[in-house]
């Protein structure tokens, strides 16, 4: 693709220029003695040449801008071949195919150990529709035990007892079993973006979980909260001052799930490329795998409206969570970059 097209115009429209400069003084000079005349025939040029170059910049303009979109197009078909290849070749176990794997599926830190793992969440549902491929992954581990700590009853509409029995048998669908899961029926934590959770009050309630189940980590939602919910980010905040005021064990690490933009959030595995080439660790989950994450989902049934049967078949969170490991310099950071900006 020519990328000195811009150079071209320019050069264009000198010429075309002082063509008009010339042709001005020409017809100036011949028809000194009779004004009215040389002002016609002034304008009618300069019609003319402005005419002329507008068409032959509108020409070449079209050829460059389709030449682009023809590489443009190019390029996203690349990306796509390149990101089916990578879900294919990670989820195969074919020995033909295991030479050319790319990446595994699972990518974890080694050094930590994984075998007690507490998922905080806002909402009854949150667990599946953001956290599905790594709960699934965890579970399916011989060592691992995950637990769910949820922290509302799901009462935005008046339907906790339905809330937290669709909650149960979703954890069951995911591995989870009914024993470690825990639901805090607080009046201070009820399911309402509008209401405001105190940080101590929620620290409070990961600490005491922590402590008691001996938790080696701890996964949640980063500060942006996946959708923006105000709840989701009201826990990352709250764990976040635990590890800020060094009060979670030593041996207890602190994860969080990876918030992207809306565009990435809703092309389902074409999200592969930038998840390995952006993301710290990560879970992928194939076809068989994700449709189990989905009938989790549709336990839910009083929050299947519309949009969430799009949800979970377009969003990567039904085959992709990565994540980020938390530490205390991290979050001195965010609060310096927080304070500068205000």
């Amino acid at each position: 693709m020519k990328l000195s097209w811009l150079n071209q115009v320019f050069e264009l429209i000198s010429a075309s220029t002082l063509q008009l400069y010339e042709d001005s003084g020409r017809f100036l000079h011949q028809f000194v003695g009779n004004q009215t005349q040389a002002l016609i025939l002034l304008q009618e040029t300069w019609r003319a040449n402005i005419l002329h170059w507008a068409t032959l910049s509108y020409r070449r303009f079209s050829s460059t801008a389709i030449e682009a979109l023809e590489h443009i197009i190019y390029a996203c078909l690349v990306y796509l071949l390149v990101c089916l290849g990578i879900f294919y070749t990670t989820r195969s176990n074919s020995p033909l195919w295991r030479w050319c794997k790319l990446i595994n599926n699972v990518r974890f830190p080694r050094q930590h150990k994984l075998d007690r793992v507490l998922l905080v969440t806002s909402h009854p549902d949150d667990e599946c529709m953001f956290f599905g491929p790594l709960i699934y992954t965890l579970t399916h581990r011989s060592s691992c035990q995950v637990y769910v700590l949820c922290l509302s009853n799901g009462n935005y509409e008046k339907q906790a007892q339905l809330r937290r029995e669709e909650l149960w048998r979703s954890c069951e669908m995911l591995g989870v079993p009914a024993a470690n899961i825990i639901m805090v029926n607080a009046t201070n934590l009820p399911d309402d973006p509008n209401v405001e959770w105190k940080a101590p009050v929620v620290a409070n309630l990961i600490l005491h979980t922590v402590e008691s189940l001996d938790i080696q980590a701890i996964c949640t939602f980063d500060r942006d909260g996946v959708s923006q919910h105000p709840n989701h980010s009201a826990v990352y905040f709250a764990a976040a001052s635990l590890c800020l005021a060094n009060l979670l064990p030593k041996e207890c690490k602190f994860y969080t799930l990876d918030s992207i933009n809306i565009l990435r959030k809703y092309i389902s595995i074409f999200d592969l490329l930038c998840t390995c080439c952006i993301s710290s660790y990560w879970c992928i989950l194939g076809w068989d795998e994700a449709a189990q994450i989905r009938r989790a989902m549709r336990e839910h049934k009083s929050q299947m409206k519309w949009f969430r049967w799009l949800y979970i078949y377009f969003s990567r969170y039904m085959f992709i969570n990565s994540l980020r490991e938390v530490n205390l310099s991290d979050i001195e950071l965010e609060m310096q970059i927080d304070d500068n900006t205000f």
